[in-house]
């Protein structure tokens, strides 16, 4: 007994402690969550004076909800320490929530504040950020004239749908490019008169048309080795393509290879004449789709060739054999459920999961084959299901077969013993599961 006082004591002691150390641990916080409040006030006044209202409204918002629920933190501290007697658990429950409102302060001030310094980062880098723009605008611009001579000559070659990507590239760089110096002159108007938000966003649209202007005028410098190399790979798809067709003729003439090389031959008749100008890009990805379709049909109408397509007769055979596979495990588990265990219940369960979907896989020639390795499936799951089930109620069996003690035979009709009827009485004992039932059969 005065072991058990002892180890009590001790827990309460540890307990003890243990709230002790979560009230500094409130006490710290608050005082921290306090002193944050007021830095962060410092900073957001000036802040204000650099970027104006607009931008620090954010930090403003969450500064002023930091406030309002650092009273209620406040509010239950004084609850600690008044005249009115606490219980240990309301001094716990208390400074856990201090502790929560300290740390949900301290993180939201610091997501404000870093959102903020890198707004105020960037109103630094301004200047920089426009002179920039400004170098960038000028070298674009003297590479107009060169995209303009690039177009026309290109446009000599390829047909106006390839040449439709680049085009108008000459007058959207342009168009770009004064909009970019447009910007940034905007951007320090804006800046000049404190209206920072509207300078940034300015300045942020003239970099962004810098960027465009700039891809741009790199697409017609692109443009010309794309369709070189298109050209190359069209050459090599097409001699692809014509042995293609001749390997067609030994394949299966089914209807799907027919297609699919009368399709590769229209594509082979319309590409452009080599004299004339033609688009690399389109003709490309027609021809090699139209290739790619007869090499798939080929491939299929060779497996179909090696593996016949069962007959609905053959899958519907396969599909009677499953049942009556199912009605025979399904008969002896749920006529020995006493016996039966996990293994052939889940067997059972899979066969009869699957046998539910047969009926959509059945029609359609493309499911026909797993419709048939379906039903072979839930036929060798019930063979397992009747094969597990047996061998439980085989080892669930009483050893001794004899009713009534005596001898190797059980107790017949009118009285008799005979060889039969134990085996009769213990399938009839092994289905029930409830044991009162048994208590006057006999009787």
């Amino acid at each position: 007994m005065a072991g058990f006082w002892g180890k009590r004591k001790r827990e309460q002691e540890a307990l003890a402690a243990q709230d002790s150390g979560l009230a500094r641990h409130a006490e710290k916080a608050l005082v921290a969550a306090d002193e944050r409040i007021r830095t962060t006030a410092d900073e957001l006044a000036f802040a204000q004076a650099e970027l104006g209202e607009s931008l620090t409204a954010d930090l403003k918002a969450a500064l002023d909800g930091v406030r309002t629920h650092l009273r209620e933190a406040f509010q239950l501290h004084q609850l600690n320490h008044d005249e009115i007697p606490d219980t240990a658990e309301e001094l716990r429950t208390r400074n856990a929530r201090i502790l929560q409102l300290c740390e949900w302060a301290e993180g939201l001030l610091d997501e404000k504040t870093g959102a903020l310094a890198e707004v105020v980062a960037k109103v630094r880098r301004a200047p920089e950020v426009m002179a920039q723009v400004r170098a960038d605008a000028e070298a674009l611009a003297a590479r107009v004239p060169q995209a303009r001579a690039a177009v026309e000559r290109l446009a000599s070659r390829y047909s106006e749908t390839a040449m439709r990507r680049i085009a108008s590239a000459g007058d959207e760089s342009e168009q770009l490019i004064a909009f970019a110096t447009h910007g940034a002159d905007v951007s320090e108007r804006r800046r000049a008169a404190k209206q920072n938000e509207e300078a940034n966003l300015a300045l942020e649209t003239a970099t962004e048309a810098v960027r465009r202007a700039g891809a741009i005028l790199d697409a017609v410098e692109d443009f010309e080795i794309e369709a070189l190399r298109a050209e190359s790979t069209l050459a090599d798809v097409v001699a692809d393509s014509r042995g293609d067709i001749v390997a067609a003729r030994n394949a299966p003439q089914v209807p799907e290879v027919v297609a699919a090389t009368a399709e590769l031959e229209a594509a082979l008749r319309e590409l452009t004449p080599a004299a004339e100008r033609n688009d690399p890009f389109t003709e490309l990805s027609r021809l090699r789709a139209a290739n790619t379709a007869l090499d798939a049909a080929i491939d299929k109408a060779n497996y179909r060739a090696q593996h016949p397509l069962p007959s609905l007769e053959h899958v519907q055979h396969a599909i009677d054999d499953a049942d009556r596979q199912l009605g025979v495990a399904r008969g002896l588990i749920a006529g020995h459920r006493g016996w039966i265990g996990a293994d052939a219940r889940t067997r059972l369960a899979e066969a009869e999961r699957l046998r539910v979907d047969l009926p959509a896989l059945l029609p359609a020639e493309d499911t026909r084959e797993q419709a048939l390795s379906s039903a072979r499936r839930v036929a060798q799951l019930a063979s397992e299901a009747l094969q597990l089930a047996q061998r439980d109620i085989d080892s669930s069996r009483p050893q001794d077969q004899n009713w009534g003690g005596g001898g190797g035979q059980g107790w017949g009709p009118g009285g008799r013993r005979g060889g039969g009827g134990s085996d009769i009485v213990s399938g009839v004992l092994g289905g029930l599961v409830i044991g009162s039932i048994l208590d006057g059969i006999f009787d």
